[in-house]
């Protein structure tokens, strides 16, 4: 029995079936981030609406959505700049070319394999973690450093160091890895 949610499961093979068809295109699978990736390392203790991707290749990115029944939404009260999946509650969109403004190390992203469809990439814990703190510290999402904290206490493994590097530079200085250590 599997700790996500079911329509969390069901978007990750259809992400799975989009990555599988870039690379399959020869190009490089788009990289989850943001709510979704939290809830991926989160085994669904942390909940998201919708699956953040970043790709250099938007265009082929929706031409595989399309073939397999994504939509955009379109009418009044609509959110437009995203896709969505009839069977799916949730809805994709490309946020950016590359995650975190570039501001990471490639080598942190992270492969997951045999999501029941093909394989995903995502960004590193660690990238996420100071990325909900630069949302902290930018005072826009103050339920940031809760979810912060959640991943922090649920990967004991983590790369301390780079960690605190990655979160000094998202919150300018501001906030370090001690604030996730307190409560």
């Amino acid at each position: 029995m599997s700790a996500y949610r079911p329509e969390f499961e069901a978007a990750l093979r259809l992400l799975a079936q989009v990555s599988e068809a870039m690379v399959a295109r020869g190009l490089r699978r788009p990289i989850l981030v943001g709510g979704a990736a939290a809830e991926f390392y989160s085994e669904s203790a942390i909940n998201t609406g919708d699956f953040d991707l970043c790709t250099f290749r938007q265009p082929e990115l929706e031409e595989e959505m399309v073939k397999l029944g994504f939509v955009k939404p379109a009418g009044a009260g609509q959110l437009t700049k995203g896709w969505v999946h009839p069977q799916l509650k949730l809805g994709f969109e490309v946020v950016a070319e590359t995650p975190m403004d570039g501001a990471f190390d490639p080598a942190t992203l992270v492969l997951v394999e045999n999501t029941g469809a093909g394989s995903i990439v995502l960004i590193s814990v660690e990238d996420l973690i100071a990325d909900r703190m630069g949302q902290y510290a930018s005072r826009t999402a103050p339920d940031r450093l809760a979810q912060a904290r959640a991943l922090f206490a649920l990967h004991s493994s983590l790369d301390r160091d780079y960690l605190a590097r990655r979160i000094r530079q998202e919150t300018g200085g501001d906030y370090g890895i001690e604030i996730l250590e307190s409560e």
